[in-house]
């Protein structure tokens, strides 16, 4: 670093540069210049050449002193254009500093602007938030204790549910209870297929037995009796038993119980004269008429020898349906008389409109040929009546004229 006038300058400056390269030089000729003196006297031989040399070495010495003054003024030239710069850079920088410290608080300012309008949103938006957030968990709430309720009320019902099954499985226990629990199962189906004078319940038969129900079937078959039967203890045991044994022994239970049931509405509820040739036996229980299908086939044939129709609640309803066909056709032969009366006075009153449309249609018959008679009258008159409204006496002919009547001569 070298400092000249005030001012600093790097070596690798091409001022600097210059400025050595002329120093140096300098330096040189007033190295020569002094030897030259030296030898002055050893030269004072020398020749006119050496004179001439020395001059012209003098004269190139003023030209680097001019040079050098030159130099000198150059580099003040250089020098003041650089602070020159140097300041109008300073200058520069300093309004860019005060512009961009301006921009950065204008944008510190609507940035802070922004943020607080943000803030106040965000604070809306949490309140609006909140305020829903508070609603929804009210009504949700409210639904949750609506359907507490429900689930309260559910509980209840469940509960009630257990004590009626308890109930149902006191009922099935005792067998009285089992038989009542058969016989208004078999009354609700009966009552709903077929209509109520078609069928007796708890009716009493001539031998003194009671059937639970007696169908008014019309000869042939004749009245049938449904008797219900329920033998759920043989039915419990086959479905509870775990061994061979147990289930052996529940079957033969099962079997020794349905025989029973179907010898008891052989005996007493097939009567000759009295009832149809045959009865059903009524098993309030799908399960246990299942099982009779599929496991024990051999009792159902053993009813079908007896006449006894074993059947379920569903099997029983598609029977009952095809009685209410026999009633219906009993009933339609025991009305075919009066139909047949009935349908004699139909076509006598059919062959009277016959005849009095016949004397209707031969009326308006006259009447339209009247009317067309009449039509054809009304044309001629007012044919004529146009005639005479157009008659002009002028185009008469004299004869014509001789033979009208005189307008004073009419009268009256």
């Amino acid at each position: 670093m070298i400092e000249l006038f005030g001012q600093t300058y790097t070596m690798d400056d091409p001022v600097v540069i210059a400025a050595l390269v002329v120093a140096g030089l300098v330096a040189l000729l007033f190295l020569l210049l002094i030897l030259a003196v030296r030898a002055a006297g050893q030269a004072a031989r020398m020749s006119a050449p050496l004179a001439q040399q020395i001059g012209m070495l003098g004269q190139h010495v003023q030209q680097l002193g001019a040079g050098q003054e030159q130099l000198r003024g150059g580099l003040q030239m250089v020098s003041d254009t650089q602070a020159t710069a140097q300041t109008q850079v300073i200058q520069t920088v300093e309004a860019r500093l005060a512009t961009v410290q301006q921009q950065m608080q204008d944008r510190l300012a609507d940035n802070a602007l922004r943020s607080a309008r943000s803030l106040a949103e965000m604070q809306e938006r949490m309140k609006e938030a909140l305020h829903g957030s508070s609603k929804q968990t009210t009504t949700s709430l409210t639904q949750l204790q609506e359907r507490l309720a429900v689930i309260d009320k559910a509980q209840d019902n469940i509960t009630k549910l257990s004590g009626d099954v308890l109930s149902l499985q006191d009922i099935l226990s005792n067998k009285q209870t089992r038989g009542a629990f058969g016989e208004i199962q078999l009354h609700d189906i009966v009552s709903k297929a077929l209509p109520k004078d078609s069928f007796s319940l708890q009716h009493t038969l001539s031998n003194g037995k009671r059937a639970d129900c007696l169908i008014h079937l019309p000869n042939p078959p004749g009245p049938i009796v449904i008797d219900s039967k329920f033998p759920l203890e043989a039915y419990e045991a086959l479905r509870a038993a775990k061994t061979e044994w147990d289930l052996k022994e529940a079957a033969a239970k099962m079997k020794v119980a349905v025989l029973k049931h179907i010898k008891d509405i052989s005996d007493k509820y097939i009567l000759e004269g009295e009832t149809a040739d045959g009865a059903l036996m009524f098993l309030p229980s799908e399960a246990v008429y299942a099982e009779l299908h599929a496991n024990f086939p051999e009792l159902v044939r053993k009813g079908f020898d007896a006449r006894v129709w074993i059947v379920s609640p569903t099997t029983c309803m598609a029977t009952l349906n095809t009685m209410r066909a026999i009633l219906k056709d009993a009933r339609m032969r025991e009305q075919a008389g009066a139909i047949r009366s009935e349908l004699s006075k139909l076509v006598a009153d059919v062959d009277r409109l016959g005849a009095r449309v016949g004397n209707l249609d031969r009326h308006f018959s006259q009447a339209s040929k009247d009317i067309e008679e009449i039509k054809i009258s009304s044309d001629k008159a007012g044919k004529r009546a146009h005639r005479l409204d157009n008659f002009d006496f002028e185009e008469l002919s004299p004869d014509e004229v001789a033979a009208a009547v005189p307008l004073s001569k009419l009268g009256p």
